[in-house]
Order: structure tokens, then sequence, then C-alpha cells
């Protein structure tokens, strides 16, 4: 009975370890959701402007080991691929998503496989903080911080 009890809690708690939290509007809520999974399919296509259009005008990334990037212009060269690499996969999966006005947050992981021309495959994944603005009634991301985290 110990040993059931034991795994009932451990179940319940890894459960718990990634449950989502979003407060604010329903329909703010699925906008910035929107607007992640359609950044992953900017990320998996390549598109630079695309991926640079997901930001605002004024908007920021900070990828390590580099100075802060910021403009579209700029945004647009950063997300530029070598053409030697494909990323064939790109999911982000927020925690937590907070709305408050025309701002927003929300944090959670991402993960992704990239191919090289060789055929060679890797994984990766992450952790990521984005705040979120409204602009024209389209959530677009105004700063994006990210690093990665050791492979399960």
């Amino acid at each position: 009975m110990k040993t059931l009890l034991l795994s009932f809690s451990v179940l319940l708690l890894s459960i718990c370890a990634h449950a989502q939290t979003y407060e604010g509007p329903q329909e703010d809520i699925d906008g910035i959701i929107a607007g992640s999974r359609q950044f992953s399919k900017y990320v998996e296509a390549g598109d630079k402007e695309a991926l640079a259009g997901c930001y605002t005008s004024d908007g920021k990334i900070f990828a390590g080991g580099r100075p802060i990037i910021e403009g579209t212009s700029d945004l647009a060269k950063y997300w530029t691929r070598d053409s030697e690499v494909t990323i064939t996969y790109h999911k982000i999966t927020a925690i937590e998503i907070t709305v408050i006005g025309d701002l927003a947050y929300d944090y959670g992981l991402y993960e992704g496989t990239t191919r090289l021309a060789d055929g060679t495959e890797s994984n990766w994944q992450g952790k990521y903080v984005v705040v979120w603005k409204k602009v024209k009634g389209k959530w677009l991301m105004y700063l994006d911080i990210w690093n990665s985290s050791p492979k399960d």
C-alpha cells in the first residue's frame, strides 16, 4: 500500500510540475498561444522575415553570448539560417501566461530538432521568457530571452 501511495504521489507531483497556469481574458491567451505556434512554424520554414514580423517594431531578443538584438532588420538577420542547417521540428510549451492589459508575459519550455546537410540530426531543449505587447489587436513579442537546458 505504501508503494502504491508513493507511486501515486510521484505521478501527481510530476503532473503538477508542468501544470499550465493562464491568467487573463481567454481571447488574449488564445492569441498568445496562436502567436507561439505560428512562430514555431516560421522557425521550421526558415522564414526570417516572418520571424521578424512576430516581434514589435522595437522588439528585442536576448540570445546567449550576444549583445541585445533589436529592430526588425537586425531580428531578420539574426533568424537567417545557414543553408547547411534545417530545423525540422520546433515546439513551444507555455507553462504560465499572464495578461495585464495590453502587456503579457509567458514562460515555458521549447524543444526542437536540427538536421545538418550530411543528415546528422540533433535534438535540443530549453526554457524561455517572453514579454508580449498587443499592437493593433495582435499579440507580438517585445522581449524574448531563452537558454538551453540539459537533455533529460
